[in-house]
């Protein structure tokens, strides 16, 4: 048995569909389907079961000889999300709460935690996993603080030769766009929200640059594929032997201009791009630059490439956005 908590959501669905490929367990859910088309994102899959998340517990008890990973990437994600009560519950007690069932009843975990913890970047991108480390990070919101929290926490669990489940791994998420995404709103990739414009002509909206140093447009992020992102997770899976808190971006950065003209060469068309001020709220607290040092999961025996932005912007433009169905 499996079970991937968030698993309606953008990144377990995906995880999902390839651990059905897979053929050898029984697929379990802990998420919230809501009143949106978030329900479509695991439409497709022969699920056991969906379990609310006030019953996850209850659950994990009940199946605990049964459950053969945690794949936990539930969450409150929303960079923009105020309610920080929320989000410390949600994000950070859950969290620890759900490493203590697992290092208790010997299952291994897998878990999100985010390329948000770093901040404006001043300290680099990398992995480090120790505690002094973990402690210069300043993330910019209170989502990526409460990851680093737990990052923090665990790390110092580390460090005093606590309990631990057999396997764990930690995964920063850089920006990942693909397939099932749609049920995030404002939150959804780049890709996605310049889709719909370019289809139809128009121009895709990108921020302005307040900082000298980067040209409108010309922010740069790490854009990571999906698809690699769940690769990386089944690879995990495949190798118990593997523990830590790992990056996972494509290792390059790329401009948001270069973004966009992706999706308009996917669809035929020449790149129509149009600036406009970044919001105030957002500004001070903006990134203008990301890319993750992925030495650490190289080290560990991860040699896999990752898909060049084209080629992933154009499987996703290809294979979803522009069919009838773009549920993975």
């Amino acid at each position: 048995m499996y079970v991937v908590t968030g698993g309606a959501g953008f990144i377990g669905s995906n995880l999902l569909a390839a651990l059905e490929e897979r053929g050898d367990g029984e697929l379990v859910v802990c998420d919230r389907l809501r009143s949106n088309d978030k329900w479509r994102n695991v439409a497709k899959r022969e699920l056991r079961e969906i379990v609310p998340p006030e019953h996850l517990f209850p659950f994990l008890d009940a199946n605990a000889k049964r459950i053969r990973i945690v794949f936990h990437m539930g969450a409150v994600s929303s960079t923009t999300e105020t309610d920080a009560d929320k989000i410390v519950e949600n994000n950070f007690n859950l969290t620890c709460r759900l490493f203590g069932w697992c290092a208790e009843h010997k299952v291994r975990l897998i878990y999100a935690s985010s390329a948000a913890t770093y901040g404006d970047g001043s300290h680099g991108f990398d992995d480090d996993f120790g505690v002094t480390p973990l402690s210069l990070l300043q993330p910019l919101n209170a989502y990526g603080w409460s990851k680093h929290l737990f990052d923090r926490r665990l790390a110092r669990h580390v460090s005093r030769g606590g309990a631990m489940p057999p396997q764990w791994a930690g995964l920063k998420f850089f920006n990942v766009y693909g397939p099932n995404e749609y049920h995030k709103g404002a939150q959804q990739s780049v890709v996605s929200h310049i889709f719909p414009n370019a289809e139809a002509g128009g121009p895709a909206h990108l921020f302005k640059s307040h900082n000298p140093n980067y040209a409108d447009g010309g922010q740069m992020r790490d854009f990571i594929w999906v698809g690699d992102v769940v690769d990386v997770m089944i690879w995990l899976f495949d190798h118990p032997d593997v523990n830590g808190l790992f990056n996972l971006g494509s290792g390059r950065a790329r401009s948001f201009y270069d973004l966009a003209a992706s999706v308009y060469r996917a669809l035929g068309r020449e790149p129509f791009v149009k600036y406009v001020d970044t919001p105030l709220p957002i500004r001070d607290k903006y990134q203008y630059f990301t890319e993750a040092n992925m030495g650490r999961l190289r080290a560990a025996g991860y040699d896999r490439q990752f898909t060049p932005l084209e080629q992933g912007v154009g499987e996703y433009v290809t294979r979803y956005l522009a069919t009838p169905d773009r549920y993975r």
